[in-house]
């Protein structure tokens, strides 16, 4: 972990010294939007249910526990399975031992290795669905793009998905996103919810995880696919990051 507190870190603070100096990104006119009103239920169960489950990571790389056992205690309470006592995180990292998720939680990591990249995301929550015997029609993790020929489908898809989260309620998204690219932060690997989307402005919403984004907010469908297709910083690329995307399950 010393090579992230002495050299990625720094990069990543530099960065985000010059973008604020220079007013790009998120400093510039492209950032998120704050939703400060209170949550009003909705009607689609799926919706309202992450909203009631939302919770905060319990440290910095621990974005995906609390983005997971958000989604599982929304699935199981819709299954009438919840039984009034929500799982914690700390249930869903000693009841799933795939891809040694526990260990990746802790000050040193797993081999060095702190959080979860995209595609290990997608094993983590198969198998937490799987363990506590959640039924699902489907799940897919999807790797979004920049190259123009190559996200034409992905945006689609994406955007039919995000629709069908909206009207239907039968479906999920976890989305697995640079977090600098919507808010004033590092650009940083992060996971979080998406919570609604208006299908006529374009916007999506983020139940974001970090403790330090105290409400939701919403980006445009453009920005919201900027931020899954980065590329991330080729640093993060030796510990198992490059594009991020997003975990889709159909229920």
């Amino acid at each position: 972990m010393s090579l992230f507190r002495w050299v990625i870190r720094p990069y990543l603070y530099s960065q985000y010294m010059f973008q604020k100096l220079a007013r790009k990104g998120t400093f510039g006119g492209d950032q998120a939007i704050y939703v400060k009103t209170a949550y009003k239920n909705t009607g689609n169960g799926l919706k309202d249910g992450l909203f009631r489950h939302h919770v905060k990571q319990f440290h910095e790389a621990s974005c995906s526990v609390a983005s997971v056992v958000s989604v599982v205690n929304t699935l199981l309470d819709r299954q009438g399975h919840l039984n009034g006592t929500p799982l914690c995180q700390q249930d869903l990292l000693e009841s799933v031992r795939t891809a040694h998720w526990k260990e990746r939680m802790s000050d040193n990591g797993y081999n060095g290795r702190r959080g979860l990249p995209l595609q290990t995301l997608g094993q983590v929550v198969e198998t937490s669905l799987k363990v506590y015997g959640i039924s699902y029609q489907s799940l897919e993790t999807v790797q979004a793009s920049r190259d123009p020929i190559k996200s034409r489908k992905i945006k689609d898809r994406l955007r039919a998905r995000l629709e069908q989260f909206e009207t239907a309620g039968n479906c999920l998204i976890i989305s697995h996103f640079d977090q600098g690219c919507f808010v004033r932060d590092l650009h940083i690997p992060h996971i979080s919810p998406v919570g609604g989307f208006d299908p006529e402005s374009g916007t999506v919403t983020l139940l974001d995880v970090d403790p330090s984004q105290e409400c939701p907010y919403q980006v445009s469908f453009d920005l919201f696919y900027k931020g899954l297709s980065s590329n991330y910083n080729p640093i993060f690329r030796r510990f198992g990051y490059g594009e991020g995307g997003y975990v889709f399950i159909r229920v």
